[in-house]
C-alpha cells in the first residue's frame, strides 16, 4: 500500500502484518490539509485513517477483524428492534473537527432516538492489535457520547464526561444490554446462528 503523504517529512511506524492482524501505519508531522486530501485520495470502505494533531493511523482491517465488528453489530442491531430502542446505524462514517484537529471512521455508529447531526452518540470498535493512536482523545474532541471497546475477548465501556472519558459498566444510551452475552456470542464461529440466539434468549426473557 502506497502511504506517501503529500509536502510532509514526515516518521512513520508500522506494526507488524499477519493473517488475523490489523495492518497498521502510524505516520507522524501530517499537516490537517494533508490529511482531508490523503482521505480523500484513499476513499476506499477497506482503509480507516485516524487523525491526531499531526499523527496520522493508517489501518486495514483483518478479516477476523472484520467479521467481529459485523457480528457485534447485527447483534447490538437485534437487541435494538426486540426491545424497540431507536437505533440508527451510520457504519463507518468519517467524521473530522478541523478546530481540534482529530478525524476518523469508527468501525460503526449509532444515534439513539435522532437522525444524524455532527457525530454519534455511540462508537464501536474492535482492536485486535496494538501500537495505533489512542482513539479517546479523538473521539473526545469529537463528542462521541459512549465508547464501547471489543479488545481481548470483552467489551470495555466508555462514556463522556466533562470533556473526558470515564469507564462504565454499562450503557446508559442503551440500557439492559448484556455486554457479556455479547461477548461470548461475538466470539462464537457461526454468525448466523450466534444473532439467532441472541434473538431466541431476548424473546424467551420477555
Amino acid at each position: 500500500m502506497d502511504t506517501t503523504v503529500p509536502h510532509t517529512s514526515a516518521a512513520a511506524s508500522a506494526a507488524p502484518a499477519g493473517p488475523h492482524v490489523d495492518q497498521r501505519l502510524v505516520v507522524h508531522g501530517v499537516s490537517w490539509k494533508d490529511y482531508v486530501v490523503l482521505r480523500e485520495l484513499l476513499d476506499s470502505p477497506g482503509l480507516r485513517m485516524t487523525y491526531f494533531k499531526g499523527a496520522l493511523e493508517l489501518m486495514t482491517p483483518s478479516p477476523l477483524h472484520e467479521r467481529l465488528k459485523k457480528t457485534i453489530a447485527r447483534l447490538i442491531e437485534v437487541y435494538a428492534l426486540e426491545r424497540d430502542v431507536p437505533l440508527y446505524g451510520y457504519g463507518s462514517t468519517t467524521f473530522r473537527r478541523e478546530a481540534r484537529e482529530r478525524g476518523l471512521e469508527p468501525d460503526e455508529c449509532y444515534v439513539v432516538g435522532a437522525e444524524l447531526r455532527d457525530a454519534p452518540e455511540i462508537a464501536l470498535e474492535v482492536v485486535l492489535t496494538s501500537g495505533g493512536l489512542d482513539k479517546l482523545p479523538v473521539y473526545a474532541g469529537i463528542g462521541v457520547r459512549e465508547v464501547w471497546f471489543f479488545e481481548d475477548g470483552a467489551f470495555h465501556l466508555h462514556e463522556l464526561r466533562g470533556g473526558e472519558y470515564e469507564q462504565i459498566a454499562s450503557s446508559n444510551l442503551v440500557p439492559g444490554l448484556d455486554f457479556e452475552l455479547v461477548a461470548g456470542l461475538a466470539r462464537r464461529a457461526d454468525q448466523h446462528e450466534a444473532v439467532k440466539e441472541f434473538r431466541d434468549t431476548l424473546r424467551l426473557a420477555r
